[in-house]
């Protein structure tokens, strides 16, 4: 089981507090709904433990998870060898995790069913190698990369653990290495910042074979520079989503909207956000990505463990829940589960 989690070093991350968490207790809703949760992490590090039987704490809290995919976040590199395919022990590491799963002893939900691994792309024409190298590594279960793009000019917005240069989708070297993607029938993973969503627009034009998922409804700011604009925000960044969506290689996942850059307080409360204070919350972001998009290229997503340290796992999906209310039921089948599913190729 997690415990307390504080990072030893300044983190971007909202620590976890399992006590303040157990504050919350909910009824699950519709507890029968197939869910595919398809951004989740694993990793040990310095103060922070989430890994295998974390996650299966958290997907077996009351809603009917039946599959998740694991998505890049520099856990398990390789020590050695050529830098370009140390990301590759991160997938080794979650293809061991998966086969875990897949023998049955640990539950009913095929966890990391699908795997986005990372490759520096500014390679160029040499990320074919590296991307053939996590194939093999990933037995069956690899699906695509993410090679985080997330800039602002207010450096105090940035992530220490990453540092990509601005304009970073319109390099040249850089789409040389998108290229490799579509041949080997890898997607795109793209977290970025809402200023950014444009860019990401320009490559999802230029590249229209190459399945691309926008996280976390476009990372939309509202800290730093971004503080006390968050109407503004919301008008440039509804723009840009409405444009991104008429690219039918894109998909958006609905969530990871706790981080400290979206400017939610839910952490400084007595006690955790409840279902419905969350999906009021978020509800002008989700229904304008399922507007623009459809559901049928929109899927909820937990964005665990990072999200955790505002709200446990079982009332998010609660949240999502009443937001889907409006859904029909393919609609609905879509949002949690379908979409998630076809996108990433599962084998369900």
């Amino acid at each position: 089981m997690s415990a307390t989690t504080t990072p030893t070093s300044p983190s971007p991350y909202i620590p976890v507090r399992d006590d303040w968490l157990a504050r919350r207790s909910e009824p699950i809703l519709e507890p029968e709904l197939p869910i595919v949760d398809p951004h989740h992490h694993l990793w040990d590090r310095p103060g922070w433990r989430y890994m295998f039987d974390d996650l299966l704490a958290d997907t077996t809290s009351g809603h009917n998870i039946v599959a998740t995919v694991f998505v890049q976040c520099r856990s398990m590199h390789r020590a050695s060898g050529p830098d370009e395919m140390k990301p590759v022990g991160e997938t080794e590491f979650v293809n061991g995790v998966a086969a875990m799963s897949a023998s049955g002893q640990y539950g009913k939900t095929t966890v990391c069913a699908g795997i986005v691994g990372h490759v520096d792309l500014c390679l160029g024409g040499r990320a074919s190698a590296v991307l053939e190298a996590h194939i093999r590594a990933g037995g069956g279960h690899f699906r695509g990369i993410r090679h985080i793009t997330a800039y602002d000019a207010d450096q105090t917005l940035m992530n220490p653990a990453y540092s990509p240069p601005p304009g970073l989708m319109a390099d040249q070297t850089f789409r040389e290495g998108f290229a490799c993607l579509a041949p080997l029938n890898l997607s795109f993973d793209a977290w970025l910042y809402h200023p950014q969503i444009e860019d990401l627009t320009a490559l999802a034009r230029a590249f229209p074979s190459t399945g691309i998922c926008l996280n976390h409804v476009g990372g939309p700011l509202a800290v730093g520079a971004y503080a006390g604009k968050r109407q503004e925000v919301f008008a440039n960044w509804s723009q840009s989503i409405r444009a991104l969506a008429q690219c039918p290689n894109v998909a958006v996942k609905l969530g990871g909207m706790a981080m400290r850059i979206n400017g939610f307080d839910f952490h400084e409360k007595a006690d955790p956000p409840s279902s419905d204070t969350l999906a009021a919350a978020w509800k002008p972001y989700v229904e304008t990505c399922i507007e623009a998009f459809g559901a049928s290229r929109c899927m909820f997503e937990s964005n665990f463990p990072v999200d955790k340290g505002s709200y446990a796992y079982a009332p998010f999906w609660n949240a999502c829940k009443i937001l889907a209310r409006g859904a029909s039921t393919e609609e609905k089948a879509a949002l949690f589960s379908g979409t998630a599913s076809r996108f990433y190729r599962l084998e369900l």
